[in-house]
């Protein structure tokens, strides 16, 4: 059992970490805009702030031991040309002021979601996809998850990784979750948010996939569910679409 800290809580995926984590017996801090808006399970303790101001963070921090961050960069709705309302480069300020408190707080370990074509994977995908992505709003979303995926590389003392999701969808949970590294295995369309909240949470308890960007999340097309470790953020209609609510950084 860890003492953990969850941002992005009142999100999409981050509430099923809240769930998971919760079942699985740690003891579980999320800093949320909105406790009164945040269905929290049992036990867990919904601490006011914004992860864009970093004395929010610090207070969350106090006492956890390791962090997990499901925060995202928000349109006004999944369709690709929806309006961007989120901060600009919200979700790497964010990343920035929690690495700082890591440091300050001796808090070593903390696994983010991140997005295929994030980063250096941005050469690996179709030059359609790219097109897509730099004509559409989804292109600020991207901007910023490769902005999250330069300052988390960057840091020093830090046990990250990065689980870069290919397509989230909302179904039920499937099953456990492996990964792959990048170029192993071809990845599927799609993996459900709850499967990746499993996975978050797994990644911590069992220190696996130290200073890694698995390539892609996913499921199998056998009984149990795959993330390679570049996992695309939604499907290609709404791709790179986040929550739309108090974990993207609205005001």
């Amino acid at each position: 059992m860890s003492n953990l800290l969850v941002l992005g809580g009142s999100g999409r995926t981050g509430a099923h970490v809240l769930e998971h984590a919760a079942r699985r017996g740690h003891y579980v801090r999320a800093l949320v805009r909105n406790p009164d808006k945040v269905q929290a399970p049992a036990g867990v303790e919904l601490i006011q702030g914004n992860p864009a101001n970093i004395d929010d963070i610090r207070r969350a921090a106090e006492g956890t031991e390791a962090v997990i961050s499901a925060l995202a960069n928000a349109r006004a709705s999944d369709n690709p040309w929806a309006k961007p309302v989120s901060p600009p480069m919200f979700m790497t300020d964010a990343a920035r002021n929690t690495l700082t408190v890591m440091g300050e707080q001796d808090i070593r370990r903390i696994v983010l979601t991140s997005t295929q074509g994030a980063g250096d994977d941005w050469d690996r995908l179709n030059p359609l996809v790219k097109a897509f992505i730099n004509l559409s709003n989804i292109k600020a979303g991207f901007e910023d998850h490769t902005g999250l995926d330069q300052v988390v590389r960057a840091s020093s003392g830090i046990d990250w990784t990065l689980a870069r999701a290919v397509a989230l969808t909302d179904k039920p949970a499937g099953g456990p979750v492996r990964a792959a590294e990048a170029d192993t295995e071809k990845p599927g369309a799609r993996i459900n948010r709850a499967d990746l909240a499993q996975f978050l949470v797994q990644t911590i308890e069992d220190d696996t996939w130290i200073r890694k960007a698995p390539p892609r999340l996913e499921h199998t097309r056998m009984t149990r569910p795959m993330i390679h470790t570049h996992l695309m953020r939604n499907s290609f209609p709404t791709l790179g679409a986040p929550s739309v609510d108090g974990d993207a950084g609205l005001e």
